[in-house]
């Protein structure tokens, strides 16, 4: 994996979706997830020098049926 698809906490949420949080090289660390908005900040993880990668986007097109 990229080093480039993993986030750090702080950074603000390019996408949508579940965030599992892993280990400071990549790898699994619990298997952990945080549901991030677009835009939003990504929170702080359990330990030092954990991350995050995008694991599911939501899948969602803004056009949320109208409330009467």
């Amino acid at each position: 994996m990229p080093d480039d698809d993993l986030k750090t906490p702080g950074q603000k949420a390019p996408e949508s979706g579940q965030y599992e949080i892993v280990g400071p090289r990549g790898g699994d660390a619990g298997g952990q997830e945080r549901t991030v908005v677009k835009g939003k900040t990504l929170p702080p993880t359990p330990k030092p020098d954990q991350k995050y990668q995008i694991v599911d986007k939501t899948n969602t097109k803004g056009n949320s049926p109208k409330k009467k």
